[in-house]
């Protein structure tokens, strides 16, 4: 018996659509966590990235349970004395509300070497218009150069 290890020749990155409309922020969260790290294919190892590309649109029509959009609060803090932040959820959704998804994943992605780059593969869009079709398979090659 032989256990099969993931080799840097093995890895490929598969592109999914994720659609926000109607989603719950943190549910959506974790699929497109799994989908970024790779750990639902058969063959996935921690010493390489096998993760996909992730493009979530629809990103402002995400909902929330409770009263988590006035309850939730993100703190940060600049390093300098008078430096610290407060912003609650619907105050970042008011202002971009891609980095409400993406702070949403981060936090769920491992932190490890490897974080950086699963972040740069998601793709986030607040509404259903993005440039990755033809990686996604909804549009042919051909057709996407007849359209310029």
């Amino acid at each position: 018996m032989k256990t099969p290890t993931l080799k840097l020749s093995d890895v490929t990155h598969k592109w999914h659509l994720i659609d926000l409309d109607g989603q719950i922020l943190g549910r959506a969260a974790v699929q497109i966590a799994t989908l970024l790290t790779g750990k639902g294919k058969v063959l996935s190892g921690d010493h390489l990235d096998n993760g996909d590309f992730v493009v979530a649109i629809n990103a402002d029509k995400f909902k929330v349970t409770g009263n988590k959009l006035t309850d939730k609060i993100y703190y940060s803090h600049s390093g300098f004395p008078g430096g610290f932040k407060e912003v609650s959820l619907q105050q970042l959704k008011d202002r971009d509300v891609r980095k409400v998804i993406e702070k949403a994943v981060k936090g769920m992605l491992p932190k490890d070497k490897n974080q950086q780059t699963r972040m740069r593969r998601l793709k986030v869009y607040s509404d259903a218009k993005h440039p990755y079709a033809v990686e996604l398979g909804l549009v042919k090659k051909e057709e996407k150069k007849a359209e310029k």
